[in-house]
């Protein structure tokens, strides 16, 4: 039975573990529009969707995942350690089908094992590392780590940068990258003239 109890739009209100859950549906939603569609409206729901799971993990590696390191009774290294496996994977897997085009032989295939394996990691922090969060995070730090979410987001590379996977390595390279990235992006964006 959902929570009735949680925010349903963003705002100050809003603990990170309701912004992760509604940026999740946000990325299946995504993954619904990449897979069912074709050309400009596939391409473009593709780079909305690269640029949302770019920005939300990196958020997860400079803000969340550093926190559940240290939670009791959740396996804190290990549990995090297998969530950055996992982004790492599907990292390598976008970036592939990022610099093949959404018009390659094989990205059919290729997007539907990424958005398995993201769907996959989503719900292993649903059910592990989110509980943890709400046991044992007050409520009034959980909100201020949404706001910690949404700057680190702000600030995020628009690519997956395997290499760039914990807070630190996001903290030195992720504003260099960042600002490549959003230099690649108005390059290629068409001209609203």
């Amino acid at each position: 039975m959902p929570d009735t109890d949680a925010p349903t739009t963003p705002g100050p209100e809003q603990d990170v573990v309701d912004l992760l859950l509604a940026q999740h549906a946000q990325i299946e939603q995504l993954f619904l529009l990449v897979i069912g569609s074709t050309g400009d409206t596939r391409r473009e729901s593709f780079d909305d969707l690269v640029k949302l799971l770019a920005a939300h993990e990196t958020a997860e590696e400079e803000v969340l995942h550093p926190l559940a390191r240290t939670l009791p009774g959740g396996g804190g290294d290990a549990m995090v350690d297998d969530r950055l496996d996992e982004e790492r994977q599907a990292k390598e897997t976008l970036k592939t089908l990022i610099s093949s085009g959404v018009d390659a032989d094989g990205f059919d295939t290729g997007i539907i094992l990424l958005r398995d394996a993201v769907l996959t990691h989503a719900r292993y922090e649903e059910r592990y590392e989110f509980p943890l969060l709400r046991q044992h995070v007050p409520a009034d730090r959980l909100r201020s780590l949404a706001t910690a979410v949404r700057a680190a987001e702000a600030t995020a590379p628009t690519r997956p940068h395997p290499s760039a996977q914990t807070a630190k390595g996001n903290l030195a390279a992720g504003p260099a990258l960042a600002v490549i990235d959003r230099v690649r992006d108005a390059i290629r964006k068409p001209s609203a003239s």
